[in-house]
């Protein structure tokens, strides 16, 4: 069986039923002929201990096909994928930039000095 013959494509979002609970993920039927298996790392963005504590047989699902095994019609679903990833509004820790004081030093501000300095010097080897 060729993609194209496929009924589903990578990325589709398609319904499902929940027929199967492992300790590995949840499989769902798609259709009387496709299903497919959400992978537990697919089915939230943080650590998921235990399937069966979030899903249910006969449970109803929305998900996204993330991939599809071209010779064996096998189908990797995705929760994940519809989720938007959490994120918080505060910004990261050093993420603006630090103020620091502009050193005195430099071209212009030696090119200010040098009269003091020469003017300093000239005192030092006349007290000499």
């Amino acid at each position: 069986m060729t993609t194209k013959e496929f009924p589903y494509h990578i990325g589709d979002v398609v319904e499902g039923e929940v027929t199967g609970l492992q300790p590995y993920g949840v499989f769902v039927q798609l259709d009387e002929d496709h299903q497919g298996l959400i992978h537990i790392s697919e089915i939230n963005h943080g650590y998921v201990s235990n399937v069966e504590d979030k899903f249910t047989i006969g449970q109803k699902l929305t998900v996204k096909i993330i991939d599809i095994d071209e010779f064996t019609s096998k189908m990797s679903l995705s929760i994940r994928a519809l989720k938007k990833l959490a994120t918080s509004n505060k910004p990261a820790k050093n993420a603006w930039p630090k103020k620091r004081p502009a050193p005195k030093i430099g071209f212009v501000s030696i090119e200010e000095q040098l009269p003091g300095w020469i003017e300093e010097a000239l005192q030092k080897m006349a007290t000499k």
